[in-house]
């Protein structure tokens, strides 16, 4: 049996929006025309919370048979707020369990002339407008996705809650495959991953969105159509890193072992990876990383390393997922570079992508044996005990535990300080 703390220091900055106003004529025209009936007193004094949130997702009748289970892993009824919007009416029973459906607008009469792309993508770029126009009370972000885009709602609340409502923001993540951000832009805000846009900004945008969409009839997707018309207003993308396109084909393994350090936000094109965790389905898979998220929803994936220097051994743990145990010691720049287990999503090559990665290594002190998540529990208030079990043929240790306390949402919104995440991690044969 082997015991070691594991830390792993996280440095936050403080990075502002940067936002302008393309002419004196819009600044006055924002400042004095528009208001918000959404917002009362008591609303406005109660930290972001999941009710201030309205769902957009983008769903059809061809394709939500096979991804509904999706959307059970995070909605909660009468819990979360929103809608997936439909390109007709489904046929039989709705079940409580899924988010309620609306059938989308006629978009026959807007221009599409991508050669490329379906006009599905008109319909699409006007879920946020029809979502806005339903005038729903205390809504203080939309947040658009698929219906194969998998939430985690709490980390999402973590992450909006960090600005202010009251502003224009425009809040999402890229492709992580360079040669999509080349195609649809850096400025872009993907769709799947979801993006989410404050009030202020969608009443704005729904005022142009319909001329925008005959603008820019050319682009491809309803995300791309979004980006455009939000630059015309002048808001620029605001990064966060744990919205997930997964631009990414295959096995996913080592882009979910080396997580950045972000809350996990959202994770789509979910048909189109590999199992996450081995002999499971993708579903069940998911199911069971739910499991851990729901015990710890700020520490999953969140990735944290020790080291037993008397062994010479090095450890990374994915909480939640997944542990690294190498027969070496190796350094942290090493640990947090992601395995190469993936290729990129168009040309199916081993990249570039947006993160660094690493090939999988035939040296035995580079290449660790693996544990996936087994088993997760409580113990006492504020602290969890996850277990993870040997894949990988080597060593005699067949199960590593890692003891923590809760990670507080709290510690997210640190700017300019450095925090540190406490584990204690046991090796049993």
């Amino acid at each position: 049996m082997c015991y070691c703390n594991c830390t792993k220091g996280i440095e936050m900055s403080s990075f502002k929006a940067f936002k302008f106003l393309k002419s004196i004529l819009l600044a006055i025209y924002t400042i004095t025309f528009i208001s918000f009936p959404h917002i009362s007193t008591a609303n406005e004094l109660q930290t972001t919370n999941i009710s201030h949130i309205l769902f957009g997702m983008a769903g059809s009748l061809k394709t939500w048979s096979n991804r509904s289970h999706y959307s059970e892993l995070w909605w909660k009824p009468n819990v979360t707020r929103g809608f997936v919007w439909m390109d007709d009416t489904p046929l039989g029973m709705w079940p409580e369990t899924f988010p309620p459906y609306k059938v989308s607008a006629d978009t026959s009469r807007f221009k599409y002339t991508s050669w490329y792309g379906s006009r599905s993508a008109v319909r699409i770029t006007r879920i946020v407008k029809e979502s806005f126009e339903l005038g729903l009370e205390n809504v203080r972000w939309f947040v658009m996705g698929d219906d194969d885009t998998v939430f985690f709602t709490d980390n999402l609340v973590t992450v909006l809650a960090k600005y202010d409502h009251n502003q224009m923001y425009y809040i999402g993540g890229n492709s992580e495959s360079v040669e999509q951000d080349v195609i649809y832009s850096y400025s872009t805000a993907f769709g799947g991953g979801g993006f989410a846009i404050s009030y202020p900004l969608a009443a704005e945008l729904v005022r142009i969105l319909d001329g925008c969409i005959d603008r820019y009839a050319i682009l491809y997707g309803g995300d791309q159509k979004i980006q455009a018309c939000i630059s015309e207003i002048g808001v620029p993308i605001t990064r966060e890193f744990g919205f997930h396109q997964v631009d990414i084909r295959g096995n996913i393994y080592g882009f979910l072992a080396a997580h950045p350090v972000a809350p996990l936000v959202s994770l789509h094109h979910v048909d189109y990876l590999k199992s996450i965790f081995p002999n499971l389905t993708r579903i069940d898979s998911f199911r069971k990383l739910f499991m851990a998220y729901e015990m710890d929803p700020s520490r999953i994936l969140q990735q944290s390393f020790c080291y037993d220097f008397q062994r010479k051994w090095s450890v990374s743990v994915s909480w939640g997922y997944t542990v690294q145990l190498y027969p070496s010691l190796l350094t942290v720049k090493q640990l947090e570079t992601a395995f190469l287990t993936f290729q990129t999503w168009g040309s199916l090559s081993n990249g570039p992508f947006t993160f660094n990665t690493r090939p999988m290594s035939s040296d035995s002190d580079m290449s660790p044996v693996v544990y996936f998540l087994d088993r997760v529990e409580r113990l006492g208030e504020g602290n969890t005990t996850t277990t993870y079990r040997r894949y990988t043929p080597s060593l005699a240790v067949q199960f590593v535990n890692v003891s923590a306390f809760n990670f507080s949402p709290d510690l997210w919104r640190k700017v300019s300080k450095c925090f540190t995440q406490f584990l204690l991690v046991s090796c049993h044969s």
